[in-house]
């Protein structure tokens, strides 16, 4: 059997912690995918996993074997590239990464339109709200809205990223609009479970305050906020290109507009410099001209 074929499937089970997962993302049946990890085991005379019921763990030689594997697949496909450069064609897999509000407001229309003008090039999107070890991951992009990007990571800034404070024409009826932000004490507000959740930063020239909200609901991804405050759950803070169509329909509007929330901006962050595929630069490339061409369309700049 193809050993480097053995060492993927191997990574995917390790990643997955599943057979039955790794059958279906890699289209084969499940005793294929059992077949092939057995067949490692033999080659290199030891066990890889321990299988139980219930999960699937990595031995210590499993542990060594993943590193290894893992390594040979990046060689193996930086030949593959290396080999093909003189093509005009781009070919091969990236493998990419963003917030789950990114994918559905950005992302996945802008991989479709990147797709189209390398047609052999396929992408894998790993939309998620969890922090991902880009090079146990194997990402070759991860594109994250940050303030403070991780300083380990080389970054590129795409575009600004402001935030906006949003509620429903019919919650702020019944409940009057704040004028100051102090008023939001006393309104029931929508947070982020993972940061911000009661204290929220406003600043107006170079008056800054901050609020101690009342948290009512709160969730770990920015979608799940937009459709409660949608619903008239309350006041929200969202990205402002998520809270956009909805500010331009009216279903949402923007509360206290005079007072800013903090920075952000949108980052293309990568491991290193050093052997940066043709493919994840002509990606980086195209990113940064859609969104010089998109700024500036959002309610407030993007």
């Amino acid at each position: 059997m193809d050993r480097l074929t053995a060492m993927k499937v191997f990574v995917e089970v390790a990643n997955s912690g599943s057979f039955s997962a790794t059958a279906d993302k890699l289209d084969m049946s499940r005793a294929m995918v059992t077949r092939y990890v057995g067949t490692l085991e033999q080659w290199l005379s030891s066990r890889l996993l321990q299988r139980t019921t219930r999960s699937v763990t990595l031995t210590d030689a499993g542990e060594s074997c993943l590193r290894r594997s893992q390594q040979m697949l990046a060689l193996m496909e930086n030949v593959e590239e290396e080999a093909s450069s003189n093509d005009a064609a781009l070919r091969g897999q990236l493998r990419i990464t963003c917030s789950i509000s990114f994918a559905y407001a950005q992302m996945a229309a802008a991989v479709v339109d990147f797709l189209k003008l390398y047609p052999q090039l396929k992408i894998d999107l790993n939309a998620s709200e969890g922090a991902l070890n880009l090079v146990e991951a194997r990402i070759d992009l991860a594109i994250r809205i940050s303030a403070e990007p991780d300083p380990a990571l080389i970054g590129r800034v795409l575009a600004p990223c402001p935030s906006v404070l949003v509620a429903s024409p019919r919650y702020l009826a019944l409940h009057g609009r704040p004028q100051l932000p102090a008023d939001l004490a006393a309104h029931r507000c929508l947070s982020y479970a993972n940061f911000g959740k009661s204290v929220w930063t406003l600043s107006q020239g170079d008056e800054q305050t901050q609020v101690s909200v009342s948290s009512h609901f709160s969730a770990n991804e920015a979608t799940a906020l937009l459709q409660a405050a949608l619903a008239g759950g309350g006041v929200a803070l969202q990205p402002a290109y998520l809270a956009s169509p909805h500010l331009a329909d009216g279903s949402l509007q923007i509360v206290l507009p005079q007072w800013s929330l903090p920075d952000m901006a949108i980052y293309a962050l990568y491991p290193s410099r050093k052997h940066l595929s043709p493919a994840v630069r002509a990606l980086l490339d195209f990113l940064v001209e859609r969104f010089a061409k998109m700024h500036g369309q959002s309610a407030r700049p993007l």
